[in-house]
C-alpha cells in the first residue's frame, strides 16, 4: 500500500473528511489532497502531525511494505517520553535497549500480546531506572525536595 493510500484509508477510518485533517493537523487541505492522490511525500514534522492525528506511527505511514498500522506505536512512545524526559540521550539509549529486546523475537514463537507485555514491562523498568539514577546520581541541590505536607 502506498503512502497515499495508507493516509486516505486511516483518514475515512477515523470518519475524517481532508477538511477535518487538515484543521487537525494545520496541514492545509490542498497538502493533504497531494499527499493522499498523487503520493508526495510531506515535510518531517508533517508527517508526524499526520501520523499523531491519524493514530498510527511514522514507520507505517513510511514503509510500503508494512501492513500492521498500529506495530510502531509503542516503541515511539517509549522513545518520545524518553527524550522527553531525559533528552537526546535517554531517546538515544531507549532506542537501542529497543534494538536489543526485538533482537530476542527474531524467529520466536510469541504472540502479539506476549510482545506488547514485554515491551510494556521493558519501557516502565527503563523509565523507572532513569528516575532513580537520576535521584541518586544528581547534585543535592538539584534532587527533587520531599513536599512537607
Amino acid at each position: 500500500m502506498t503512502f497515499g493510500e495508507k493516509i486516505k484509508n486511516a483518514r475515512i477510518t477515523l470518519n475524517l473528511s481532508q477538511a477535518e485533517l487538515a484543521s487537525i493537523t494545520g496541514i492545509s487541505e490542498r497538502s493533504l489532497y497531494t499527499y493522499e492522490q498523487l503520493n508526495t511525500m510531506p515535510r518531517k514534522n508533517n508527517l508526524r502531525k499526520l501520523a499523531d492525528a491519524l493514530h498510527v506511527s511514522v514507520t507505517y505511514l513510511m514503509d510500503e511494505d508494512e501492513t500492521d498500522s498500529q506495530k510502531h506505536l509503542d516503541q515511539e512512545f517509549f522513545i518520545k517520553a524518553a527524550k522527553s524526559e531525559y533528552g537526546y540521550k535517554g531517546a538515544r539509549q531507549a532506542q537501542e535497549l529497543l534494538d536489543k529486546a526485538g533482537a530476542l523475537f527474531a524467529g520466536g514463537d510469541l504472540d502479539d500480546e506476549a510482545k506488547e507485555i514485554f515491551m510494556q514491562s521493558l519501557l516502565q523498568v527503563y523509565l523507572d531506572s532513569k528516575k532513580d539514577a537520576s535521584e541518586k546520581f544528581s547534585p543535592r541541590k538539584k534532587r527533587s525536595k520531599p513536599s512537607i505536607e
